[in-house]
């Protein structure tokens, strides 16, 4: 057994990183963690074990053969659950290659999390009773999980200022006119709740921290999590052992460098969408992203599909925290 050096967390022998901290290990450490690289950009990877067109490779982990698949970028080894990605320079090992443990093994279990999402709200009473299970299946799936750090910064009107000017403006303006009209009887006090505005506009930036999920198989891009991240606390090195007998552990499509520039794509659109929450008329948004070396995780995940009278519901539960991943209908 050895030890993370920065984080003294207890580690296999053969361990290349440590799965609690990041920490390289042994001669590949560099003397120094991994930094956040500007922008969605290439990240190291290990050295090229095959070139891109190659019929077969060897797994660098166990030296078992592995025979690429048309349009798979993303080859787990079946003996030894060595990963290699394919990239621009050709086939290179996964350095970070790391797995959550399945919690919810039970399929009973795993619906039970579905009953409680599908009958929330008045309207939706009974919708699990009333649905027939068409499909169920427990699968591993790649993720690319990509640590990203984002700064948003955007101006926006102070409404509440802009609305007591007009309000002011109005009052003077009603106080105005029932003098020139000449108005008798009571006098009437109309409150002005503020001047002329010089300029509403106001600055703020807010910033973001993402260990970041991009699905690595292209097929499943439409259950691609939006805000759901997974709990990394436990994960480990990947094991085959560990996975369940019979149960698939799926290979991928998308390669680190697009995944990087869907996770670049994904963590803006969450920025906006978090200062159009918190102020309205937000302009001149600019966002800047910082990304840090990714791990490619494979997470145990229960898809179900119901079926209720003419709708179909999706719906993906992660296996290790029992929560609802993504839902579609």
């Amino acid at each position: 057994m050895i030890y993370c050096t920065k984080c003294g967390n207890a580690l296999p022998d053969d361990a290349k990183f440590c799965n609690k901290c990041g920490t390289a290990i042994g001669a590949s450490a560099g003397g120094a963690p991994a930094r956040p690289s500007a922008g969605p950009g290439p990240a190291p990877s290990g050295p090229t074990v095959a070139p891109s067109g190659a019929q077969e490779l060897k797994c660098p982990a166990c030296g078992a053969p592995i025979k690429p698949v048309f349009g798979e970028m993303v080859i787990t080894c079946d003996y030894c659950g060595g990963s290699v990605t394919l990239g621009g320079q050709g086939w290179k090992e996964i350095q970070k290659h790391t797995m959550l443990p399945l919690k919810v093994a039970d399929q009973a279990e795993a619906l039970k999390v579905v009953h409680a999402m599908m009958d929330t709200g008045l309207l939706h009473r009974h919708a699990f009773e009333e649905s027939k299970l068409s499909e169920a299946k427990l699968s591993y799936v790649p993720f690319w999980v990509l640590p990203v750090s984002a700064s948003t910064t955007y101006q926006y009107q102070a409404v509440a200022t802009s609305v007591g000017a007009t309000v002011g403006t109005m009052a003077a303006a009603e106080l105005l006119g029932g003098a020139l009209g000449g108005r008798r009887g009571g006098f009437t006090v109309i409150p002005i709740m503020a001047g002329p505005v010089v300029n509403p506009n106001r600055s703020e930036t807010i910033s973001g921290q993402y260990e970041y999920p991009v699905v690595a198989v292209k097929s499943m891009s439409a259950y691609q999590p939006k805000e759901y991240q997974f709990s990394l606390a436990e994960r480990t090195l990947f094991d085959k052992k560990s996975v369940p007998d019979g149960t698939p552990i799926l290979n991928g499509d998308l390669g680190e460098d697009a995944a990087r520039f869907s996770a670049n794509a994904y963590v803006q659109q969450l920025q906006s969408e978090a200062a159009h929450k918190k102020h309205s008329m937000v302009s001149q948004l600019k966002t800047e992203v910082q990304i840090a070396d990714g791990e490619l995780l494979h997470v145990p995940i229960w898809y179900f599909q119901l079926d209720r009278k003419s709708e179909k519901t999706i719906v993906l539960i992660d296996g290790y925290a029992g929560r609802v991943i993504r839902t579609v209908s």
